[in-house]
């Protein structure tokens, strides 16, 4: 049997995509190949695939140490991505910049979770050759659509109004995600119910973190914001919700885009060119708050819109299943152990 060491932190921080996204991952492999693969975790001694999921400092040292097999590196971020996300001064932020990119060259191989990284990649001087496409999932066991009579009970028991068209949005809360442009689209449709499910998972480095937490504090009487939701609970919020809208400026591939899109809801996103890649026409868009604005209104005044973009959420659901990924992760854990041992 193959040994796989998963080398990963991204559980300790709650309310972030690379611990769902982790948390997956490791899901699919136990349900599915138990026989297959003996997995460990941030253990020291030898094996064939050291898979690391998060850039820790002693995970970095690990990689000199003998017996580390195949080195294979996720990348959930570049240092451009940290853009709104983390409040770092110089020399800190160009430090840790250099490190997290000195971490995936100490990679045999990288797996990236969009396309569109690959040439970003690149110009940091890794060669495309060392670089995997393999797409984030979901389980629909943990995230599927509920009928209405188990929204309306889910909408009670979260304390949201029966009768209100509710828009939500999940991930931290900081500037990169777009909160400020949520809030605001909160004040222009006070007759909606807006909820932000997530919170400040990195505290007070948190960028824009001052504004943010007062208006968390003091939101619209039509905003709620329950803080950061255990994952086991995320898909009651999906599903008491109409709509999904993430309006980050910029992202890899959100775990929540999938997890929305699995409890059927329409997805409507900030106009990045890297969601072409992975989800093509099936998603709205807006290029900045008037266009978000716009599609909120298209969708609750037409009903057959609406239905026509939950249609779309269950194509990105089934392109980004479990079922459709589980082997993709097998063959390449696979592959990469037979190269290590050229």
């Amino acid at each position: 049997m193959l040994k796989v060491n998963m080398f990963s932190s991204a559980t300790k921080i709650k309310g972030q995509g690379v611990g769902s996204a982790y948390t997956e991952l490791i899901g699919l492999l136990q349900r599915n190949f138990s026989d297959k693969l003996i997995v460990s975790y941030n253990k020291y001694s030898r094996t064939d695939i050291s898979h690391y999921h998060t850039v820790d400092p002693q995970f970095y040292i690990s990689t000199f140490f003998p017996g580390r097999g195949q080195k294979i590196g996720y990348v959930h971020f570049l240092p451009e991505t940290l853009e709104g996300s983390l409040k770092l001064i110089q020399p800190f932020k160009a430090i840790f910049c250099h490190y997290v990119i000195s971490f995936y060259r100490r990679m045999d191989h990288l797996v990236v979770v969009n396309p569109s990284f690959i040439p970003a990649l690149a110009k940091y001087g890794i060669s495309p050759e060392k670089i995997t496409y393999i797409p984030n999932f979901v389980s629909k066991s943990d995230f599927h659509q509920v009928d209405q009579n188990q929204k309306n009970n889910l909408r009670q028991q979260l304390n949201i109004p029966l009768n209100k068209f509710v828009v939500l949005g999940v991930g931290q809360i900081q500037e990169r995600k777009g909160v400020f442009d949520f809030i605001k689209l909160a004040k222009k449709f006070p007759e909606l119910q807006f909820i932000w499910v997530g919170g400040f998972s990195f505290g007070r480095i948190t960028d824009g973190f001052d504004k943010l937490k007062e208006i968390v504090k003091n939101p619209p009487q039509n905003l709620q914001f329950p803080g950061i939701v255990e994952r086991d609970r995320m898909g009651d919020y999906y599903n008491a919700a109409d709509l999904f809208l993430l309006p980050s400026f910029n992202e890899l591939f959100p775990m929540s885009i999938l997890e929305a899109a699995s409890c059927g809801l329409p997805i409507l996103l900030r106009d990045l060119d890297l969601y072409q890649a992975i989800i093509k026409s099936n998603y709205l868009a807006g290029k900045n708050f008037a266009e978000l604005a716009e599609n909120i209104l298209a969708l609750v005044k037409d009903r057959d819109l609406l239905v026509k973009y939950q249609a779309k959420a269950a194509k990105i659901a089934k392109e980004y299943s479990e079922e459709r990924l589980a082997n993709q992760w097998l063959n390449f854990y696979v592959q990469q152990s037979r190269l290590n041992k050229k």
